[in-house]
């Protein structure tokens, strides 16, 4: 089974009178990056939270965000200036970095969380344990997200091989045109040593030798025949195995690579350029996958 990292989850409850929503977005990233937006009354469950999280949501660039709104009025104490500053000066900054009108900042600052003070509120057991219904709910959500996104990728990425493996199939139909054009250079450079008077017989055997291995390209169509089954393999098992995808491609890049520098012949280097062109797209969507 593929699994996409890319992914969204939202989910919502009521609590006495409050909205409690969590929203929970992914990139793809190569390890968990878990980035948390809490309302001061839940930061002492950060910790919890993000192991929560972390479960099953394992690798990706992660947004969580939890809000709460109430229905009902709080009593205002006053202005937390500290955090108040730190809002102020953020933004001030931004707009300048941005060179954006600078004039409402001071009043946009009021809307920023935290702002103003109010009466105490303490995370009772009951919210508590909501909160973490609501979580699980969102990284769910993020779970079948991910599922859906994976299978399309899978998809695509089973029609990417077959490419490849057409391709393969097309070298071979260039192969008995590429070892007649072959044989015809030895037989002209043979011709010519032959009429040297300087002719090293066992030199050339050597040499002839040496050339015939290095234009062969059995092994390479083999080995990234067997590269493509297992590649395909992989992407049928239940485990995450986005980096193991990466290492089969890479492999895969070998092979090809070897293929063109072999070819020496303009039709089969046509085709390799296609397989290479086919990887790359492969490679894309493998950084993708959890």
């Amino acid at each position: 089974m593929v699994y996409s990292m890319t992914g969204f989850g939202k989910a919502t409850e009521i609590f006495q009178n409050k909205k409690i929503t969590v929203e929970i977005r992914c990139l793809n990233s190569k390890q968990l990056d878990l980035s948390l937006r809490l309302p001061s009354l839940y930061r002492e469950k950060e910790n919890t939270i993000r192991q929560l999280i972390a479960a099953k949501i394992i690798r990706g660039k992660t947004d969580f965000s939890v809000y709460s709104e109430s229905s009902v009025q709080e009593e205002i104490k006053g202005i937390n200036k500290e955090i108040f500053k730190q809002h102020y000066a953020e933004l001030k900054k931004l707009a300048e970095e941005l060179h954006a009108d600078s004039s409402d900042v001071f009043s946009q600052t009021f809307k920023m969380p935290d702002i103003f003070k109010t009466s105490e509120e303490t995370l009772c057991d009951e919210e508590w344990i909501l909160l973490q219904q609501i979580i699980n709910k969102a990284v769910n959500e993020v779970c079948v997200f991910r599922k859906q996104e994976g299978q399309s990728t899978k998809n695509d990425l089973k029609q990417r091989i077959k490419a490849i493996e057409n391709c393969l199939k097309e070298i071979e139909t260039f192969e008995s045109e590429r070892k007649s054009a072959i044989i015809e250079r030895l037989k002209q450079s043979l011709s010519d040593l032959l009429n040297d008077s300087s002719f090293d017989k066992a030199r050339f055997e050597q040499e002839l030798i040496y050339y015939l291995e290095k234009i062969d390209i059995n092994e390479e169509k083999v080995r990234l025949q067997n590269h493509l089954v297992y590649f395909l393999e992989t992407i049928s098992t239940e485990e995450e195995h986005g980096r193991k995808l990466g290492f089969i491609a890479q492999e895969m890049g070998r092979e090809i690579n070897t293929m063109g520098s072999k070819a020496n012949h303009t039709g089969m280097q046509k085709v390799v350029v296609q397989m290479k062109d086919e990887l790359e797209k492969i490679k894309e969507q493998v950084l993708n996958i959890l």
